[in-house]
């Protein structure tokens, strides 16, 4: 089934030029958000926990913003199948990667730890196809096997390498031949509410996975927060801020802490570029388990 989807629909459509894509977007987003109601209810409950002081006409204009943008994501996956380089230059711009490159001259390892907002894949993309670094995006296969490796050749053809979660501490121990960049998704949901860290994001508690922390203190790579900007439809703005340079002297709890604080205050600023259909608040905190505040 896979096969026939890739093959009849995705393919095709990738095929199409940009400006046909954002009007295959329009007619989606009227049909997932108007007809369908597409995650409707989690969305609406996401936003309003996310922002008790905004009342129901913000609501629903953020929820707005929030589907066209979530079309928009669909359409330029499907697009990202064969986007050509120097349209992926266009769309998406990195503002300041000369960061990388000097934290990559002293430490070689550098983390990116950034979250589920604008376009996540595509910028990565364009981040990976500087030549001063490598790129390793940090990923979960999926079970179907068939489109794991379509996607994966989609998403290396211009220099990004993807890495399994599940080979990331073996990657760990292997020496760097030079500078490397690892990019780190932030903001998933922890399975296991025992082993992660518990703080107040959006105004709720809620589990962060410790492994962007974990991995930057075992090692000492340094933490850089992945800010991505929307200035208008189909264009990115990807930039960098230092969040520690030097994690074992960091106290426990203080990498993780401020990744959130970044990645809250970018939600905050314009909130429908978010991946709201996330069950983002479906774990409860046991009791015996801290909630860790206020910031370090």
């Amino acid at each position: 089934m896979s096969r026939i989807l890739l093959y009849c629909l995705i393919l095709p459509l990738s095929w199409l030029p940009l400006r046909m894509i954002y009007r295959i977007s329009d007619m989606l987003c009227f049909m997932i958000y108007r007809l369908v109601g597409y995650r409707k209810r989690v969305v609406r409950n996401n936003l309003t926990g996310s922002f008790p002081e905004k009342s129901v006409p913000e609501i629903l204009e953020i929820e707005k913003i929030f589907y066209l943008h979530l079309s928009d994501l669909i359409m330029e996956s499907v697009k990202q199948f064969s986007i050509r380089e120097e349209e992926i230059k266009q769309s998406c711009k990195v503002i300041n990667p000369e960061l990388l490159v000097e934290l990559g001259k002293k430490h070689k390892r550098i983390i990116v730890a950034a979250g589920h907002y604008g376009n996540w894949e595509l910028t990565s993309v364009a981040l990976g196809m500087n030549k001063e670094f490598t790129v390793q995006g940090v990923y979960t296969p999926l079970k179907d096997r068939f489109m794991d490796r379509k996607l994966l050749t989609s998403r290396e053809r211009y220099g990004m390498r993807m890495l399994s979660r599940h080979d990331i501490k073996t990657f760990a121990q292997q020496p760097s031949e030079g500078p490397e960049v690892i990019l780190f998704a932030t903001d998933q949901t922890p399975s296991n509410v025992r082993r992660c860290y518990w703080m107040d994001f959006l105004g709720q508690e809620t589990p962060v996975f410790f492994g962007t922390e974990k991995y930057a203190v075992e090692s000492d790579w340094p933490v850089v927060f992945g800010r991505i900007a929307k200035p208008r439809r189909g264009y990115y703005e990807l930039s960098f801020e230092l969040l520690e340079e030097h994690p074992r002297s960091a106290p426990y709890g203080q990498i993780t802490q401020k990744h959130t604080r970044a990645l809250e205050e970018e939600i905050r600023a314009i909130p429908g570029f978010w991946l709201w259909t996330h069950k983002r608040w479906k774990r409860t905190r046991p009791e015996d388990v801290p909630l860790y505040g206020p910031d370090l």
